[in-house]
């Protein structure tokens, strides 16, 4: 599996991190049980600390994607359809956050459209 993260943008390399895992695990490139690359290979490749590395993979285990253990690594527990709505979920916080809409609003406009797709 092939970590990337753009040194220029603004977003924290560990979100960087964990955001290409979840692609991975959405697009089906990675499938339970399978490990990720350890922590000090990936920091290793991409010339990065390695607790930047462990912190985007700690991102990973609290959304439940990842089971993450000293000494065994990072696995993947998750199945895809999770990864793929938490993708959809934080476009859409993001989205919200780009039109103005308060956290409220935005679980307001959810449980609209859960109502009408009912």
């Amino acid at each position: 599996m092939l970590i990337r993260i753009d040194a220029g943008s603004t977003v924290p390399l560990a979100e960087q991190i964990a955001a290409t895992v979840r692609r991975a695990l959405a697009d089906e490139a990675l499938k339970p049980g399978e490990r990720l690359p350890a922590a000090r290979e990936v920091a290793r490749l991409l010339d990065i600390n390695m607790h930047t590395v462990l912190r985007g993979y700690q991102l990973l285990r609290d959304e439940g994607l990842i089971d993450l253990r000293r000494g065994r690594g990072a696995v993947v527990i998750a199945a895809p359809e999770q990864a793929r709505l938490r993708e959809f979920a934080l476009q859409l916080v993001a989205a919200a956050r780009e039109a103005g809409l308060s956290e409220s609003g935005a679980v307001e406009l959810l449980r609209d459209c859960w109502a009408e797709g009912s």
